[in-house]
């Protein structure tokens, strides 16, 4: 390390190569700040956030990223016992680890785990060194919203209690959107100094459109010919998949249309299920794909499924949308339009927004959709969305410069 290069850790449950977003969205920070000259250290899990069977090197280069993987952090999500262990351990790792990293300037932390603030808070606070929080989803908002736990119970106001500590202590703090700053501001007020607001940005590394006929994913899964309508990514309690699955036997009479269900998640099994109970055909499951068949596995679908229930709009921020529309794929949003999602649509004519429950609304899309000879228009208005403004270069080039720009004098 160069005399005078800057040291930036970030602490993540996850990073690259597991293919959870939150480490593909740590990665491009990461590897732009080292592109920038600064020496960057990760400290994540050595197994698989999703998968705890996937076992990654311990110690590797990625990227020109130092990337230090801890060994007992993740046990995957088969029980709330299990993750809050596998939490619970990384954290204690990374505290240690962060104390005792030699030279250090910045610090970077996002809500993976959800207690992982209090551990740049913990590391800013013994070594005086700047933190940035980086929200990617709130709690103890999120569990409140679910029935996990009350609003008025002690966890819930433990939780509160250390997120205001946290965010007071936070150098800058960067949320996706409106709705999350919000939350935030009523969580601790007067925050408006060091708050940004910036979404997160496609996955262009991973991200090319393949057409159809020279796309090996449609013919392993037998989807030429047919009209896909697809959810990818995390099958959660919060992005309710109900309406689509019903919507699903309804149109299982027209032979054109599949539905197609990739990720896992708490969510998984009601997709699955659903297939077992009604015999249904027209529906396909499918784990989460590996990084380097996103590309093929995305660029599948005629039509991307978006949903997020209205009791998380300012809790979560579905980010899988983004690379959607940079592929030109038209999108159907299940939600509240008072969202970020929905003020995208709006904004761009980049798709259409139907309420939960609307089963004769989201049916008869669909059919229209089917039929449209003006669909391409409709994902090209989503991409010039994503070129003029959310691109990577636009929102990762900005994330970084709060980092580069917050280190004290």
């Amino acid at each position: 390390m160069a005399k005078n290069q800057k040291h930036l850790l970030l602490i993540s449950q996850v990073y690259l190569p597991d293919p959870a977003a939150v480490g593909q969205y740590m990665a491009d920070v990461a590897e732009e700040m080292a592109g920038n000259g600064w020496k960057v250290t990760v400290l994540t899990s050595q197994r698989g956030y999703d998968d705890p069977s996937q076992l990654f090197l311990r110690s590797e280069t990625l990227g020109g990223v130092n990337v230090r993987r801890l060994p007992f952090s993740s046990f995957g999500k088969k029980t709330i016992v299990h993750r809050l262990i596998g939490q619970a351990l990384f954290c204690i790792q990374a505290s240690l680890r962060g104390l005792f990293c030699g030279k250090l300037d910045s610090i970077l932390v996002t809500t993976s785990p959800p207690i992982g603030g209090m551990v740049g808070w913990l590391i800013s606070l013994l070594r005086r060194t700047p933190f940035h929080f980086w929200v990617m989803d709130l709690n103890p908002d999120q569990a409140i919203a679910q029935g996990i736990v009350k609003e008025t119970g002690l966890p819930a106001n433990v939780f509160n209690f250390l997120n205001r500590r946290l965010l007071k202590r936070a150098t800058s703090i960067i949320a996706l959107d409106d709705f999350m700053a919000e939350n935030l501001h009523r969580k601790l007020p007067g925050l408006e100094d060091k708050m940004h607001i910036l979404p997160p940005w496609p996955m262009e590394d991973a991200l090319e459109l393949i057409p159809r006929h020279e796309n090996p994913f449609i013919t392993e899964h037998d989807l030429a010919g047919k009209f896909v309508l697809m959810y990818s990514g995390n099958h959660s309690p919060v992005h309710p998949l109900r309406t689509f699955l019903d919507a699903a036997k309804l149109l299982a009479h027209d032979q054109r249309i599949v539905f197609l269900f990739i990720g896992g998640g708490k969510g998984k099994p009601e997709v699955d299920e659903f297939i077992d109970t009604h015999q249904s055909t027209n529906i396909i499951s499918l784990p989460y794909q590996p990084l380097e068949r996103i590309k093929y596995s995305l660029s599948a679908a005629d039509i991307h499924l978006v949903s997020m229930g209205e009791s998380m709009i300012g809790c979560v921020h579905p980010c899988k949308f983004y690379s959607s529309l940079s592929l030109a794929k038209p999108l159907l949003y299940l939600g509240p339009k008072k969202s970020h999602i929905g003020m995208i649509i709006d904004e761009s004519n980049a798709g259409w927004r139907i309420d939960h429950g609307d089963l004769h609304s989201l049916v008869s899309t669909i059919q229209e959709a089917v039929n449209n000879p003006d669909l391409q228009e409709i994902g090209d208005c989503g991409r010039e969305k994503i070129l003029s403004e959310l691109s990577r270069e636009i929102l990762c080039s900005r994330f970084c410069r709060i980092i580069s720009t917050s280190l004290p004098a």
